[in-house]
């Protein structure tokens, strides 16, 4: 019966890294679903994007108030979680904060987790307070209804109760209290429990340290769920990041293949294709998740919501439909049904007549100006418009649905070598007036 407590422990932190690994088996298995791209070029600025900006926060300062918060929590969460290593090993082999023989240097480590426990617990606070009371309008965009909304939440209730039960576990730890050592804010806590005799403190303390260690395996599982995934995604997708300035698209290689063929006088347009020459691409653009590429499914999964790329949208600010943080957003929602359909089908996609044109509507794709300021903005180097220009290639390269305005466009480009409506033996008589 005495190791009953270390059983239960060791049962429940297998079931809770067993499930979370089975989530980043499908995780994995629906990024892959897309495209492949290769984004291995240029591997030392590809380290140095990951390290400025995943671990750095260097784009999270922009915005001074946020970006501090954000670098409080960030750093707290890091940190204090080596704590978790000690309840670990303590759960596991029955032991009573094992690392407490390094004497000193132990109430340094913990003083510093109950300082980050405490200014994580301010900082989360503020943050309900943007979001909840003064209401900051990227935080109430149409597309943050419903789980969007009630997820940025559950996030922070999450992290207050987590903050508050290490700091309570401290509080009512008799044997660490009397060390006097690392206990810099848990020792103003204790008085709150002055009344009480040594054993319910202790009844108190096991508490705190179970609903503590079970948060934090919920908390792990609750990540795939959530928009919080990017605690992990970010590192690999700053790290993936296209590299190339900003406005520089990418061409089609088959159209790329027609257009030099065209302009080669000696080219033979019926020839066959030769022996292990790639295939020609089924369809152009993108229509659904699957013809869109992996590092774009990786974005979709990395989108934190902050809605920062929707404040600074020109589009979205001039009343338009377009919101590239939806766009986002719709493209993590139908990947995520589409890995749901495969589960179902035993491993294969079967046609749901739907496709990512059922999410973002042609409105919102040809709202968008192009701009880059979406992607210039994003914390984490999320690239929204690579899917908007990809949905808008399909739509004309497959569809023939341009916008008329951009159909006269090209259609002038085709007769007269440039995009306004004059001959070109015609462009110079303005001069004349």
């Amino acid at each position: 019966m005495q190791y009953i407590d270390n059983i239960l422990f060791v049962a429940l932190l297998a079931a809770g890294i067993w499930f979370f690994a089975k989530n980043i088996k499908s995780l994995v298995r629906n990024i892959k679903l897309g495209k492949d791209t290769d984004r291995t070029d240029n591997k030392p600025a590809r380290w140095k994007n990951m390290a400025k900006i995943a671990l750095g926060q260097g784009k999270m300062v922009r915005r001074p108030v946020s970006g501090m918060l954000h670098i409080v929590v960030y750093v707290g969460f890091i940190l204090i979680n080596i704590e978790v290593l000690e309840i670990v090993i303590d759960g596991i082999f029955g032991t009573h904060r094992i690392f407490s023989g390094m004497g000193s240097f132990y109430g340094f480590l913990i003083g510093n987790f109950e300082v980050l426990a405490f200014l994580v617990l301010v900082a989360v606070i503020v943050f309900w307070i943007r979001r909840n009371v003064i209401k900051i309008a990227r935080f109430w965009k149409d597309e943050m209804k419903g789980w969007p909304k009630s997820d940025g939440n559950m996030i922070l209730y999450f992290e207050m109760v987590l903050m508050t039960l290490f700091l309570v576990m401290n509080a009512t730890d008799v044997h660490f209290q009397e060390m006097n050592t690392g206990n810099v804010i848990s020792q103003y806590i204790t008085p709150l429990f002055s009344g009480m005799e040594t054993g319910t403190l202790h009844i108190v303390e096991r508490g705190a340290w179970w609903l503590h260690i079970i948060g934090i395996l919920i908390f792990l599982n609750y990540l795939y769920y959530s928009k919080h995934l990017h605690i992990l995604l970010a590192f690999p997708n700053t790290f993936f990041a296209n590299l190339n300035p900003k406005g520089q698209f990418t061409n089609d290689a088959s159209v790329t293949k027609e257009v030099m063929m065209m302009m080669d006088p000696d080219a033979d347009p019926y020839a066959m294709p030769e022996e292990g020459a790639e295939e020609e691409v089924s369809t152009f653009g993108a229509k659904d998740v699957t013809d869109l590429s992996w590092v774009n499914l990786l974005n979709s999964y990395t989108c934190t919501e902050c809605g920062r790329c929707t404040s600074e949208c020109p589009a979205n600010l001039t009343g338009k439909k377009l919101s590239p943080r939806k766009i986002m957003m719709d493209t993590r929602d139908r990947l995520e049904e589409v890995g749901k359909n495969i589960d179902a089908n035993n491993g294969e996609f079967k046609d749901d007549g739907k496709n990512l044109f059922d999410w973002i509507t042609k409105e919102e794709i040809w709202a968008c100006t192009s701009c880059n300021a979406c992607v210039e903005t994003c914390p984490v180097n999320i690239d929204p418009l690579s899917i908007i220009m990809d949905m808008r290639r399909y739509l004309v390269m497959e569809e023939s649905a341009a916008p008329a305005e951009l159909n006269n466009m090209m259609q002038n480009v085709e007769n007269n070598g440039a995009p306004w409506p004059y001959n070109q033996m015609d462009r110079l008589k303005w001069v004349d007036e």
